[in-house]
């Protein structure tokens, strides 16, 4: 069977979508506008799970977690645990490398006020599922936030009620053990609602694990 991890960069599966990015692109012609390709390791062990890419970040970088808070935070964090080689600067040329890692999204396009409807996740999944198929030694994924955390459970056909998320909870499946967070984006550290602290606990286990 052949895979497709990633969408056509100008996917038309959802049309909601893809009026906002030609909205987007009308703007601003000069950015990335499409479908956000996963960027990282294809022999990667890890996985971190989005939601969606941000406007002014991976939309306009065409690099997930690019060009706003949440990547400033998550690359750190992955430099920290030996998960990417610390040359991150926010931008697709500043040479940084992940190291058994790679970066996607739940839904490779962006989505009005950040927020992508059930309909959208569920045309976006099956992208996803080939995603983690084409990582041949994967082990671990986190899944950034509830809505990346619930794409992935009724993607591998598993009871929600059964893997509740909560910050920092682990969840064994067959293939990977799934390590939930809080989503890192610069509403919940503003709010507190997640920390540096808290956010590097994740990773903590993460490397433990993978050691």
């Amino acid at each position: 069977m052949t895979l497709t991890p990633e969408p056509p960069e100008n996917c038309q599966l959802c049309p909601r979508l893809v009026e906002y990015r030609e909205e987007v692109r009308a703007r601003e012609p000069e950015w990335f506008n499409g479908a956000v390709p996963s960027f990282g390791d294809e022999d990667a062990r890890l996985l971190i799970l989005g939601l969606a890419p941000g406007v002014t970040g991976a939309h306009r970088t065409g690099r997930p977690f690019t060009g706003d808070y949440a990547g400033d935070l998550l690359y750190a964090t992955l430099t920290k645990f030996g998960f990417a080689n610390g040359k991150f600067a926010a931008r697709t040329d500043d040479g940084l490398k992940l190291i058994n890692t790679m970066v996607t999204n739940a839904v490779r396009c962006v989505p009005p006020q950040n927020k992508p409807i059930g309909v959208e996740i569920n045309t976006c999944r099956p992208f996803m599922l080939d995603r983690l198929s084409a990582l041949p030694n994967l082990r671990a994924v986190v899944c950034l936030g509830r809505i990346a955390h619930d794409t992935l459970i009724r993607g591998l056909s598993l009871r929600l009620a059964a893997h509740p998320f909560a910050h920092q909870a682990q969840h064994e499946t067959p293939k990977f053990r799934i390590f939930d967070s809080y989503h890192c984006s610069r509403y919940n550290t503003n709010t507190g609602r997640l920390t540096p602290e808290m956010f590097e606990a994740v990773f903590s286990d993460v490397a433990d694990y993978l050691e």
